[in-house]
């Protein structure tokens, strides 16, 4: 039972959990063995930290809003993992308060600071479930790069502001942001591997999630295309704006990109660091999910990569969701082998797809149950 967490419902712990109850019910002599997982947002540090042990550095860092937040980065053997929604995460703001262009990355900076001084010669981040859309512009800021206006003019502050002051600056120094992890390896491990700009950018991809109408996700499509022409290319000349997860956690992966971080799947990392191959060999069947099964699911979040993995076992894959919006013909080039929507399941009981919400981990045990008729011992 390895699920992702169902997103504003229930933590990855939690889902496991409820689809291992529902499970038993239908199939009680299964062996169930449960692995939560995450695939770089949320979670993603104590699934680490469940796998590897290590030592937690505690800090009180910068919000997305400017409050204070706590937060934390896990020290192993020299490596640092940073959970960058602890610092920005979208479930740290009321939804009534949800506004991608007034929301900073400046505590992500925060954290890879405490990683340096802690001594880690690696940091690893994991990216995701963030409320920002600034192009890390904040983390820039919070390790010392610098802006100006047009007119020379100290803009530096506007830099953790959102969005909304990018277009103020004409000149950013990069030089003091470098310098303060030169030596130190950062590795971006990215939910998805979408570009910053365009249609499947940060903006238009995902900013309307985080509380944008069109207006104002066009605003950031603007202020980050400025970034962009104002921040320019690499030293070695490599555009990150255009890389594999520069537009992961609303930009953060492009800001990264220009302080030499290598990109790599998100979940991936995560499959790797729990060996989850050998978990699978030992499986008949693999159980997964998340709150919606949809496009983002196929491009690098948990379900993808663990049906990749199952597939590569040849082992069953089942995905329980709260919806399933991709077709079989999709998802099964993927690996899965089955795919079971909470709400279908409600439908046929003739009850409305809110009823879901009445208690998320009852109704996902119920569809566990449902789906190990087929899938069971």
């Amino acid at each position: 039972m390895a699920p992702d967490k169902f997103a504003g419902t229930l933590t990855a712990v939690q889902a496991a959990a409820a689809i291992a109850e529902g499970w038993r019910r239908t199939s009680p002599d299964d062996a169930v063995v449960l692995l939560p997982l995450a695939d770089g947002g949320p979670g993603f540090l104590d699934v680490v930290e469940a796998a590897l042990g290590g030592r937690r550095a505690p800090a009180v860092v910068t919000g997305p809003l400017r409050e204070p937040v706590a937060a934390a980065v896990l020290l192993v053997d020299g490596t640092a993992y940073v959970e960058t929604a602890q610092a920005c995460g979208l479930h740290l703001m009321p939804e009534q308060a949800r506004d991608p262009r007034r929301t900073t990355s400046y505590g992500v900076g925060e954290l890879i600071a405490l990683a340096v001084a802690e001594g880690a010669t690696t940091v690893v981040l994991g990216l995701g479930g963030s409320a920002t859309s600034d192009g890390g512009a904040g983390l820039l800021a919070a390790l010392g790069a610098t802006a100006e206006g047009p007119e020379g003019l100290d803009v530096t502050a506007l830099l953790s502001e959102g969005t909304s002051g990018l277009r103020s600056a004409h000149r950013v120094d990069l030089g003091p942001a470098r310098r303060a992890v030169e030596g130190v390896r950062l590795v971006a491990a990215s939910d998805v591997d979408n570009p910053l700009l365009g249609l499947r950018g940060a903006a238009n991809g995902f900013a309307r999630q985080k509380g944008a109408d069109d207006a104002a996700v066009m605003e950031i499509e603007g202020a980050l295309e400025h970034l962009v022409a104002v921040l320019g290319r690499r030293p070695d000349g490599k555009d990150p704006a255009v890389a594999l997860g520069a537009g992961a956690a609303g930009g953060l992966g492009y800001a990264l990109l220009h302080l030499g971080a290598e990109r790599v799947p998100g979940i991936a990392t995560v499959l790797e660091t729990v060996r989850f191959p050998d978990r699978v060999r030992e499986a008949d069947v693999v159980v997964t999910g998340e709150g919606s099964f949809d496009w983002q699911s196929l491009r690098g979040k948990v379900v993808s990569g663990v049906a990749e993995a199952a597939l590569a076992e040849g082992r069953g894959c089942v995905v329980l969701a709260g919806r399933v919006e991709v077709g079989r013909r999709e998802y099964a080039a993927t690996g899965v082998s089955g795919a079971y929507a909470v709400v279908d399941h409600l439908a046929e009981q003739g009850l409305p797809p809110e009823a879901a919400l009445d208690d998320p981990a009852a109704r996902l045990a119920d569809l566990a149950e449902r789906a190990a008729r087929t899938w069971g011992g």
